[in-house]
């Protein structure tokens, strides 16, 4: 677990720093407008915003499709009575998908 941690922090330090490294020759402050430095944080927010949003709400469909699934199973006869609830909750789960694509295209609009 320790090792895997590791790593991933390295991954996170090359993916984030090795762009400012390869960007930091001649003067910074023209290179950094010409190069689009100052909003590379939004399309990093962006990339966060969908994917966790998608990780979130895949991992919620998961656990309730699975839930209702194995309570259908112990009980046929309550597939009238969990079916409505089903429904309504994946379609609340979904909903946080699409406010996380929102706030990445509302991110992804800000770059120039």
């Amino acid at each position: 677990m320790r090792r895997s941690a590791e790593l991933a922090l390295w991954a996170l330090f090359f993916i984030f720093a090795m762009p400012l490294v390869a960007f930091a020759e001649g003067d910074v402050s023209d290179t950094a407008v010409a190069t689009g430095l100052p909003y590379m944080g939004y399309a990093i927010g962006a990339g966060i915003a969908i994917g966790f949003a998608a990780l979130g709400c895949g991992v919620g469909q998961g656990i309730l499709a699975g839930n209702t699934t194995a309570g259908i199973a112990r009980n046929p006869g309550a597939t009238g009575t969990m079916n409505t609830p089903f429904i309504l909750g994946m379609v609340l789960i979904e909903s946080i998908a699409i406010y996380g694509l929102l706030i990445a295209l509302l991110l992804w609009l800000k770059i120039p």
